[in-house]
């Protein structure tokens, strides 16, 4: 009884959240005031896992529905509901009692009929929709339309793959702290504890299945952190040396600074336009027994921060459309709009610009996005190369393509270094 009456607040709550992201909430903001740590997780899942399929459960909802779209709270419902059938992590009968029962936790006690017949009806004619959803891109790909355009036209061979793993429950990497502990040692502590990891490049570690935060061994005591694989490219990518300054331009919450803090003996600038963020740097450096210039700026008016000293290294990781880490984040695929492309790689533009004039002669500045999009990838780094005379593009420290695209191991970023001869 009591499960049951949990699963029906936790579709309540799920609902609620969704339909304020379905009005242009951020998930991440709405996930971010959840207290309970209990409920937590299942709400992670019914939230995350429901927006994943962005365009199935919306066309599921359209087909059955005999009264036209129904009110924004019981539409948000009716999707987690699906999601939660199509999860199996309960009993079908279960999902549709409990979907009934929270109606009335939402105060739409008329709907408890429509619910229950719409969710009845889903199961009856599941195996009749699956050819409609087929023959619906929205629906079958789970991606807003333009979206599918793009991927399909960057990666004409690999579309349907890069689609399909934006669609999946992401992966959880370890930063392993080298000025804390050792990357075997650290391994053999979780090895100790039952929790299988492999390596996953200089200081990674991926787990098998993924760990509530504050189940990772150490974690509280700094001698690892959270960061993909793919994330976890970027300290490395900047030819650190001991005594450098380094410019990390669009820095928080500060994993990226950290990482480089770990890894060499700089003077670190970590810089923010977004005040609310940057209040995150430096309790998670804290944690880690790190040190940084922490300022909130706009990396674009560096008259209002900088000290005119140039930089020797700079970390430009510009905001962007967040398409390689849609499956993290994955209101963006309500949010964004094909217009916002564009937007984004003028504002890329911008600050790549204004940073090349902080960086010093044989300096190095790191051009990183977590896009899959050439619009703010190639076509901004390959620009400002050709535009700029001192300008000269290396190859990556790894060796490895600029452009990673989100696969089982990490999640989908873009790296292009430039070098500014002297």
């Amino acid at each position: 009884m009591k499960q049951s009456a949990t699963l029906a607040a936790q579709l309540g709550e799920a609902a609620r959240i969704v339909a304020r992201v379905a009005a242009g909430k951020s998930l991440t903001d709405e996930i971010g005031r959840l207290s309970d740590l209990d409920s937590r997780s299942a709400l992670i899942d019914l939230t995350h896992g429901t927006l994943r399929r962005y365009g199935r459960v919306q066309a599921i909802v359209a087909s059955l529905s005999r009264r036209g779209r129904p009110d924004s709270l019981v539409e948000a419902l009716l999707w987690c509901a699906l999601y939660a059938l199509e999860s199996a992590r309960h009993a079908e009968h279960t999902v549709v009692d409990e979907a009934v029962k929270a109606c009335g936790l939402l105060e739409r006690w008329p709907a408890k009929g429509y619910v229950n017949a719409l969710l009845r009806g889903f199961l009856r004619q599941r195996s009749a929709l699956e050819a409609q959803l087929a023959s619906e891109p929205e629906a079958r790909y789970q991606h807003p339309q333009w979206w599918i355009d793009l991927v399909r036209h960057a990666y004409p061979e690999t579309w349907q793959a890069v689609l399909a793993a934006g669609n999946t429950h992401p992966p959880m990497a370890l930063r392993v702290n080298r000025r804390r502990t050792d990357v075997d040692q650290y391994q053999a502590r979780l090895a100790q504890q039952g929790i299988a990891a492999r390596r996953c490049g200089a200081q990674g570690l991926l787990l098998e299945r993924p760990l509530p935060i504050e189940r990772v061994p150490g974690f509280a005591a700094g001698e690892v952190s959270v960061q993909d694989a793919g994330a976890q490219r970027a300290a490395h990518g900047l030819d650190l040396r001991a005594g450098q300054r380094v410019l990390d331009a669009c820095a928080a919450p500060g994993g990226k600074s950290a990482h480089i803090l770990e890894l060499a003996e700089v003077a670190l600038t970590a810089l923010d336009v977004d005040a609310a963020r940057a209040a995150r740097i430096a309790p998670n450096l804290e944690r880690l027994g790190l040190n940084a210039q922490v300022q909130v700026a706009d990396a674009t008016r560096a008259e209002q921060w900088w000290d005119g000293r140039p930089f020797d290294r700079i970390l430009a990781d510009v905001s962007c459309s967040a398409s390689g880490i849609a499956r993290r984040h994955p209101d963006a695929k309500w949010l964004r709009r094909a217009s916002d492309v564009t937007a984004f790689a003028e504002r890329q533009r911008a600050i790549l610009a204004a940073l090349w004039r902080l960086l010093a002669p044989d300096g190095k500045l790191l051009y990183a996005t977590c896009s899959i999009f050439p619009q703010e990838n190639d076509a901004v780094v390959d620009a400002f190369v050709e535009a700029e005379p001192r300008a000269q593009r290396l190859a990556l420290a790894d060796s490895a393509p600029a452009q990673w695209l989100p696969a089982a191991e990490h999640d989908g970023f873009y790296y292009a270094l430039i070098a500014k001869r002297a």
